[in-house]
């Protein structure tokens, strides 16, 4: 009888065990979702006001293009086109400094890549893009906001910490070897790793990015690898492209 009574009590600590377990475990998922779901608010809201103020300087360019319009009508009102010549050149450079917008075929992704690279832009950071979102990309359009968004910020701040004449970005994406392919190399000083494991120095919710864009490959069967050579950080992510 006694055999039995201590039988239950070890029974009884292993299954209070199991419990304090799983609910421990359960408290530290939610709260790690938490810190995901508010780190995605922030980077959503972050997005929309750089491309809020991207559409601003869009309407500035229309408002400035009447007034081209109004200086070559009063040009053609001149015997001398010459200067009309030499204001269309001008106007022909200008046209095709301002035509850096990136088209991948999917809207939400042309917004967040011009909105980044436009702050890029103004950072003096030397930028190089190839973009194209092949069809049967399973992230939905969040999913892929997020790894772009955090990706190319990461980027940027990294560039930030060097001199101007050391500062670039590389991004690529496309269809290999059947999947979603995604690359973004950039200049940066020393990488902090910790466990053989790249880490983010960012405080607060912002140290979850690196922690969501892994989850999202996860989630699809993919896989994200990070390299740092030579003042170079690299960031690949390949995920299965559905059929």
């Amino acid at each position: 009888m006694r055999i039995l009574w201590i039988i239950l009590i070890i029974l009884s600590i292993l299954l209070l065990g199991f419990v304090a377990f799983f609910g421990i475990r359960a408290i530290i998922f939610h709260i790690v979702d938490k810190r995901i779901s508010r780190f995605q608010s922030d980077l959503i809201a972050k997005q929309t006001a750089e491309i809020q103020n991207m559409y601003r300087q869009m309407q500035e360019w229309r408002h400035d293009y009447r007034n081209h319009i109004q200086n070559m009508k009063n040009r053609l009102e001149s015997d001398d086109h010459s200067e009309l010549g030499q204001y269309l050149d001008d106007l022909a450079d200008d046209l095709t400094m301002a035509d850096t917008s990136i088209k991948t075929g999917n809207v939400m992704a042309d917004a967040v890549l011009n909105s980044k690279l436009s702050v890029a832009e103004q950072k003096h950071i030397r930028i190089s893009v190839k973009a194209q979102i092949p069809q049967g990309t399973p992230m939905t359009d969040v999913e892929l906001c997020s790894v772009l968004g955090n990706l190319l910020d990461n980027a940027v701040e990294a560039c930030e910490k060097l001199p101007i004449d050391a500062r670039f970005m590389r991004v690529y994406i496309h269809k290999f070897k059947g999947q979603f392919y995604l690359s973004v190399q950039n200049s940066a000083g020393e990488v902090k790793r910790r466990n053989g494991i790249f880490c983010s120095d960012k405080q607060g919710s912002h140290g979850f990015g690196l922690f969501r864009i892994d989850r999202i490959a996860k989630k699809y069967g993919g896989y994200v690898n990070r390299q740092y050579e030579e003042g170079v950080f690299a960031t690949e992510l390949m995920i299965p492209l559905e059929n």
